[in-house]
């Protein structure tokens, strides 16, 4: 047999890799075309690359395509696929280095060509100086260029979501001049609940980045071939680098030719075992494909690495012959934003209401450790339970170190459909140095189960 793969990062080695475990280069040929110049990368790890905390380029790299090769799968650096033919199992690819076609038939397909970052009409400017974050050669671009003569010294980051605040702290840390832009009223507002944004918000201003919320760009300004502002109603802001943060959607466009079904994110449809439905021998993982909300029931659009290795580990399982499924996802999160640490898990305010649940919400302000410990710092978390039966629907945590890592503990509650008054009962471990006799969560779920009992 032979599988042909369609993306050489997270979803797409990690099928190859699991498939390779089970049947040996005799029993299965593997093939991966890659267009960019590396496998099996941390995007996520680019903002702090760029920012300085991580040195090295290599240390991002998980598995090198060397590698890969020694385990036996032949993977084929700077090809991409322009074709496919499910009913001839044919795929055809361009060699972007050295020119010409290759044309591979396949019994399994594995597609996971990921993500491609949204990019409006007044971005399609053909000078230097513009990026996205999505790939590590984008890295490189953005390392080269803040390395160039003359050097940077302002930066224009559109977008307020998880990259944008992430590339806005890089930035500041390499030394420039930063401003942020969000549509919304306030950063990361698709991910937390307003009154969650405004201490992101805040946490940004502090640190001198400049916050420019409900804010709408015309154009770009550019001068001898280098982007040189952006332009908005409010008017321009000189930027020497433009970072693109307004998100991604699947790159679904070579399914789409071939006639594999889209659903209503616009990512590809699977099954639990990752096979693209109504298909025999074509899989699809990571963020080309669309889950399963477990609390919702809908499908959802949630591009994570965390997702594509499970989701690229199960379709690898399935098509070597073994049995994986992949259940959903719950919109567990976190990201840090300077000092400030930020997760969420579940639904938001918004995302509950959408759904059609009512229910209560709990605010709770806290500490990370024992309050007379050093060290000790304030955190808020946030719980939104349904108002009848206190079933954990979501919740969003803002703090400083140690803060963050407490979204996993209510991750499993929403995750098992547990109740704020059975988390009260919450078996949590205790020292002065690691939490508060009674912990944060616990603290938030007893003021949450008071707002179930009074809604009654």
């Amino acid at each position: 047999m032979k599988l042909v793969v369609i993306g050489g990062d997270a979803a797409g080695m990690s099928a190859a890799s699991q498939a390779r475990k089970r049947l040996g280069p005799d029993q299965l040929e593997i093939v991966a075309f890659e267009r960019g110049h590396f496998t099996s990368y941390s995007a996520c790890g680019i903002p702090y690359w760029i920012g300085g905390a991580v040195t090295e380029r290599a240390k991002l790299i998980a598995r090198t395509p060397e590698v890969h090769r020694e385990a036996g799968i032949d993977v084929r650096l700077r090809h991409e696929v322009v074709t496919i033919d499910p009913d001839r199992r044919l795929v055809i690819a361009r060699d972007l280095a050295g020119g010409g076609e290759v044309r591979e038939n396949f019994d399994h397909l594995m597609y996971a060509t990921g993500a491609t970052p949204v990019i409006p009409e007044w971005a399609g400017v053909t000078a230097s100086g513009v990026f996205g974050v999505q790939t590590l050669d984008d890295g490189a671009a953005i390392q080269e260029w803040l390395a160039s003569d003359p050097a940077p010294r302002t930066a224009v980051v559109i977008g307020g979501g998880y990259i944008g605040v992430e590339m806005a702290e890089a930035l500041l840390k390499r030394g420039l001049d930063v401003t942020l832009l969000e549509k919304s009223a306030q950063p990361m507002g698709k991910t937390v609940d307003p009154d969650v944004g405004e201490l992101v918000a805040e946490a940004i201003r502090g640190q001198g980045i400049k916050v420019v919320t409900e804010a709408h760009v015309d154009s770009l300004e550019t001068e001898g071939g280098r982007v040189r502002a952006v332009v908005t109603p409010g008017g321009s802001l000189p930027a020497d680098i433009v970072v693109m943060g307004l998100g991604v959607r699947p790159n679904t466009a070579l399914a789409t030719a071939a006639g594999l079904p889209v659903g209503p994110t616009g990512g590809l449809r699977t099954d639990r075992r990752m096979r693209v439905e109504g298909t025999d021998g074509i899989w699809a993982a990571g963020d080309c494909v669309e889950s399963r909300h477990l609390i919702t029931g809908e499908p959802v659009h949630v591009p994570l690495g965390t997702h594509a290795n499970k989701q690229g580990r199960v379709a690898g399982i399935n098509l070597a012959g073994g049995y994986a499924t992949f259940p959903g996802v719950i919109g567990t999160a976190v990201t840090k934003v300077c000092e400030l640490e930020v997760a969420r898990t579940g639904l938001t305010e918004k995302e509950a209401a959408r759904a059609g649940f009512a229910y209560v919400t709990a605010r709770v302000e806290s500490t990370s450790r024992a309050g007379y410990y050093p060290g000790a710092s304030k955190m808020m978390i946030k719980l939104i339970a349904e108002r009848r039966t206190g079933t954990l629907l979501g919740a969003q945590i803002v703090g400083k170190a140690e803060a963050a890592k407490r979204i996993d503990a209510l991750a499993v509650a929403v995750w098992n459909r547990m109740t704020v008054e059975e988390m009260t009962a919450l078996d949590l471990s205790y020292a002065p140095p690691f939490a508060p006799v009674w912990d944060p969560v616990l603290i938030a779920a007893r003021k949450a189960t008071d707002a179930v009992h009074k809604a009654m």
